[in-house]
């Protein structure tokens, strides 16, 4: 690594050439505050030049990193942008604004800044080798036209996408530069040489930045990193995307332009559509989709948790530590693997297994899921088995959901079962059955059909955040009722749920035999009737799906307005089946719920299981293993080592034993936890396993 102090004119001086790769940014810098700032720094080394030249030291404007590239023949000496094409850009756009102030008051000027601009004499290409700098393919239009107005630009360059950003931003700085060069050198009108001068010699004698050339054993990357302090951010997609394209190196030129940039063009330019810099909330973090899919990426592919703050690092150690890819061409070829399965995520087609579960994912905020989801797609083979896979996963998450069961655990649970099936031998679909259907513990079990049954017509489902959550379920249940001779109906109406009893329901809905009541009046049985009635108001046999408009206007009517209103706008399958109805009240919802219920098990399987979870679980909650058994848990990269003693764990290092894995957890992080997804059991193999699966084992007989 070679460090250089150049001027912005020395940069540009001499027959050479700067590739920016297409693998890095567009042109991003804008008025306010980077050309703002650099052009402050101008004036005032003009004025210092004009006002005591003899305290004139050049002022640092940041550094570029470039490589050298290999040349041919009569092949313009070239370089690659590693870091800097930002400022290289700039500079080249100042300058050419320069020109053209001084095309229209001091000709000779013009000429003299021609050179800074285009190569002369010579050369391989000459119409793509001329130019001093030669951006990536989506800003080279624009920016031949600026540096070369006579140029056929047709002729130069073809079409490419995502010309407007640059267009749009190298026009604004073009213009800003004219502007504030004319104000500087016309005073009262009239065109002031010298003040033109002093500018010229502001970047040539006045103004530096340090030009770091990169020598064959030097790591662009890490360079790249450590010097990176432009004003504008890099996403962890930016850093990603250069950290894979800077280790394709060696490849060299192709009819003057970086070969790189069809290996970026294959595999990263479709990634920097518009599509992927959306932004996408998981829980209250707010990402652009690319950084969401990448980090689903890389959770798929190390079986473990990614934060997306700390994308980047991860990323980058899994690479140099694991070597997991012969080439980078593989590295490039997986991200696009997962990029066009979590596109379909992200799409959310109902008529794609895929673009289902995003819609399924949404409604019951599972994100957590997607890297399973993408492991399933792309290195599990399952192919048409696929949307069986998915019929599982969205039957065991949707199960848990109805039975209020918790999924604080799901982000670790899902990437361990990436590892697992990794591990199975023969259909990974079967093994991802088996293992969801053998769980055991609240946090991760598959509810049968008896828990779901209790939690389906027992616990109140109905709540504002869960809405989506019904709107799913209950769509679900639509397109399931439809029948042979049913008419093939879309559901294209924006849906709502609507209690079919109003949650306010004393006004409009007496309780039958209880008319005679005076107000005051106090009858036992009247009161439990209340309560029955109020606790079933929220219960699933009471909801349906009504459209928007029908909601708001038979929303709190009485039945003998609401129902027949009901009826004869929805064309639903949910709604045309409440005509066998007469009344509605407490035992005709519990009716209703059943029906659903029975419904709902053809669509969301069961797990296979020939015991009772329930009754299996409860005599297990403090299990531990035989005395003897060593036993480890690591915490905040400390692993703590305990042995179990007179059916008690004792930790090294803490006073006093634990009746429970889970107290030991405690004792050690001061806080709540489920010790049997903390600690790891020996085993007599040598290996380690963890407690809650240990407990499982146990549980079936087999361990």
């Amino acid at each position: 690594m070679r460090p250089y102090t150049r001027s912005i004119i020395e940069l540009f001086d001499g027959k050479k050439r700067y590739l920016i790769p297409l693998y890095q940014r567009q042109y991003a810098w804008k008025v306010q505050p980077q050309l703002e700032l650099l052009w402050e720094d101008i004036e005032r080394a003009a004025d210092r030049l004009r006002t005591d030249r003899a305290s004139v030291t050049p002022h640092f404007l940041g550094a570029i990193v470039i490589a050298q590239i290999k040349t041919f023949g009569k092949e313009v000496q070239a370089f690659e942008i590693i870091d800097g094409q930002q400022r290289l850009t700039t500079f080249q756009i100042l300058l050419a604004a320069l020109r053209d102030v001084a095309v229209r008051h001091s000709p000779k000027w013009a000429a003299e800044l021609r050179p800074y601009l285009l190569n002369e004499g010579v050369m391989a290409q000459e119409e793509v080798e001329r130019f001093k700098l030669w951006p990536s393919r989506t800003d080279r239009r624009a920016f031949i036209g600026m540096i070369d107005p006579s140029a056929n630009v047709d002729a130069i360059t073809p079409p490419a996408l995502n010309e407007e950003g640059f267009v749009r931003r190298a026009i604004s700085a073009h213009v800003y530069f004219k502007d504030a060069i004319e104000r500087h050198v016309v005073i009262d009108d009239s065109f002031d040489e010298f003040r033109f001068e002093t500018l010229f010699e502001a970047m040539k004698d006045a103004l530096a930045v340090v030009s770091i050339e990169l020598e064959g054993g030097d790591d662009p990357q890490t360079i790249f990193e450590t010097l990176n302090s432009r004003g504008v951010d890099l996403t962890p997609g930016d850093l990603m995307r250069n950290f894979i394209f800077q280790r394709a190196k060696g490849l060299g030129q192709n009819t003057g332009s970086l070969a790189v940039d069809n290996l970026y063009e294959k595999h990263w330019l479709p990634l920097d559509h518009t599509f992927w810099n959306q932004s996408a909330s998981r829980g209250r973090q707010v990402r652009q989709r690319l950084d969401w899919m990448l980090t689903d990426h890389l959770s798929m592919k190390v079986a473990d948790l990614v934060s997306v703050d700390r994308l980047f690092e991860s990323y980058r150690r899994w690479i140099l530590n694991d070597r997991p890819f012969g080439s980078v061409i593989e590295e490039l070829e997986a991200i696009s693997s997962t990029a066009s399965i979590e596109k379909r995520l992200f799409d959310q087609d109902g008529d794609d297994p895929i673009g289902d579960f995003g819609l399924f994912a949404d409604a019951f905020d599972v994100s957590t899921a997607m890297p399973l989801v993408i492991y399933l797609a792309t290195e599990g083979c399952l192919g048409a088995d696929l949307s069986r896979a998915l019929a599982i996963l969205k039957s065991y998450i949707l199960r848990r959901d109805i039975c209020g069961l918790p999924n604080k655990n799901y982000n670790r649970l899902f990437v361990g079962i990436i590892a697992h099936l990794r591990k199975a031998e023969g259909d990974k679909t079967d093994a991802l059955f088996s293992y969801l259907s053998t769980r055991i513990a609240e946090t991760d079990r598959w509810p049968d059909d008896s828990e779901w049954r209790r939690g389906w017509m027992e616990r109140d489902q109905y709540k504002g955040p869960r809405q989506s959550r019904l709107r799913y379920i209950f769509e679900a249940i639509e397109r399931a009722k439809r029948t042979a001779l049913s008419e093939d109906i879309s559901i294209k109406s924006t849906l709502t749920i609507e209690h079919i009893m109003p949650q306010s329901w004393v006004t409009n809905w007496p309780i039958s035999g209880f008319e005679h009541l005076e107000s005051g009046e106090f009858d036992p049985e009247f009161v439990a009737r209340q309560s029955a009635r109020s606790a079933a108001v929220n219960k699933l046999g009471n909801l349906t799906l009504l459209t928007q408009a029908l909601n708001s206007s038979v929303s709190n009517g009485p039945y003998s307005v609401k129902m027949p209103s009901v009826r004869s706008n929805s064309s639903l399958a949910l709604n045309r089946e409440l005509n066998s109805y007469d009344a509605w009240n407490e035992e005709t919802i519990a009716e209703r719920g059943a029906s659903l219920f029975d419904v709902a098990l053809k669509i969301w399987a069961a797990p296979a299981r020939d015991h009772d979870i329930m009754a299996v679980m409860e005599p297990l909650k403090n299990w531990l293993p035989v005395d003897g058994t060593c036993c480890r848990f690591t915490y905040s990269g400390t692993t703590y080592h305990a042995q179990v003693r007179d059916r008690a764990l004792v930790v090294d290092g803490k006073t006093g034993s634990f009746a429970s894995f889970s107290g030991a957890s405690k004792a050690i992080t001061d806080t709540n936890r489920n010790g049997w997804n903390d600690w790891q059991i020996a085993r007599d193999e040598g290996d380690w396993m963890l407690a809650d699966e240990w407990r499982r084992l146990r549980a079936t007989g087999n361990a």
